[in-house]
């Protein structure tokens, strides 16, 4: 995912406020788990999957005025719960990292299909 940040998510002039990255790296982690759930089950659309836990690094300052880069990858699946690892790079740096369960929810729970 390509993020391109505005001037009111920065934490001070030039620098990109750490809740902001927080909400990238779980916000991305939440899509790469509902992908891969999707895709070990063989269903046509993705499950809604909320956030168990997450963590992250804030290995870096992450420059404001470029495009921030986040990837997801699966680390394990298990029935209805997908580990997944994040990254957050600026100009092909490494400003955060970070790891998160995520699980499929069922109708009923408040955040099924809360996107509809």
């Amino acid at each position: 995912m390509e993020f391109d940040p505005n001037d009111e998510h920065q934490a001070f002039p030039g620098m990109i406020n750490g809740g902001i990255i927080g909400t990238l790296l779980d916000c991305h982690g939440n899509w790469t788990a509902a992908m891969a759930l999707m895709d070990q089950s063989g269903e046509s659309e993705p499950p809604c999957t909320v956030t168990a836990s997450y963590s992250i690094k804030l290995r870096r300052p992450t420059p404001h005025g470029m495009k921030l880069l986040v990837k997801g990858e699966v680390i394990s699946i298990d029935g209805d719960r997908a580990s997944i690892r994040m990254e957050l790079t600026a100009d092909g740096k490494v400003c955060a990292t970070g790891e998160g369960l995520f699980v499929a929810v069922k109708e009923g729970h408040p955040a099924y299909h809360r996107w509809e």
